[in-house]
């Protein structure tokens, strides 16, 4: 399933000790974004990805599973066994870490994303932090590579999101769809992610995230 060119994902996301986290609030919040022009959504959790594809059974589900493995850097969809889940709950899409740090169970980048085409049949997603990385995804066999890891790992903490000079690399050096995702705020910032070359743009927060803007409104409430 092909999202279109050129156009607007939302993540739908919330967390775990949210109200919003019940499935179908974030399906609700997927159908909102989709009566409004979104052309997909990304959405974490086997449980949420299989509601929202039972509300919106047509729109592209680009489907992960943020999953913490002790003694490992690595959390979104990190092993084959993650992506099988995501991949049954209706995902067209799976997104995993495109970065080379090492995986749980002896897994590596290249055979984890040939296992998700080969055995499960679903197209790729590989979340970066940097160019090298993103050459790396993409010459494992990724089909799209987003921005989405840039300036939350250790080789990048000290960058800030948006990463537009990440995406304008990865623009020169990759010939697959890049996906601008992360710390992008509002349309102004949407617009220069399509401008610098990326195909399709994430927002999440700036859209879905109540919890996370509530807190920072209610902070500058603090004594």
């Amino acid at each position: 399933m092909k999202i279109p060119k050129s156009s607007l994902i939302v993540s739908c996301q919330a967390p775990a000790e949210s109200p919003l986290s019940d499935p179908k609030m974030i399906a609700a919040m997927a159908k909102a974004s989709v009566n409004q022009g979104a052309k997909g959504v990304r959405i974490n959790t086997p449980n949420h990805v299989q509601q929202v594809r039972k509300e919106l059974p047509s729109i592209p589900i680009i489907g992960l599973w943020k999953q913490d493995y002790s003694g490992y850097d690595i959390y979104i969809t990190p092993c084959y066994k993650d992506a099988v889940a995501i991949a049954e709950a209706g995902a067209d899409i799976i997104a995993i870490d495109g970065t080379l740090r090492q995986r749980p169970q002896g897994e590596n980048l290249a055979d984890l994303i040939n296992n998700i085409h080969q055995k499960l049949g679903k197209l790729v997603m590989a979340d970066v932090d940097t160019i090298e990385n993103a050459i790396a995804s993409a010459e494992a066999g990724a089909d799209l590579v987003g921005t989405t890891l840039y300036g939350y790992t250790k080789e990048t903490e000290n960058l800030a999101p948006p990463g537009y000079s990440l995406l304008e690399e990865m623009k020169q050096q990759l010939t697959v769809p890049i996906i601008a995702e992360g710390g992008i705020s509002s349309p102004e910032e949407a617009k220069k992610a399509l401008k610098y070359g990326a195909y399709c743009v994430v927002v999440g927060t700036a859209i879905t995230g109540i919890d996370l803007k509530v807190k920072a409104f209610q902070a500058m409430f603090q004594p």
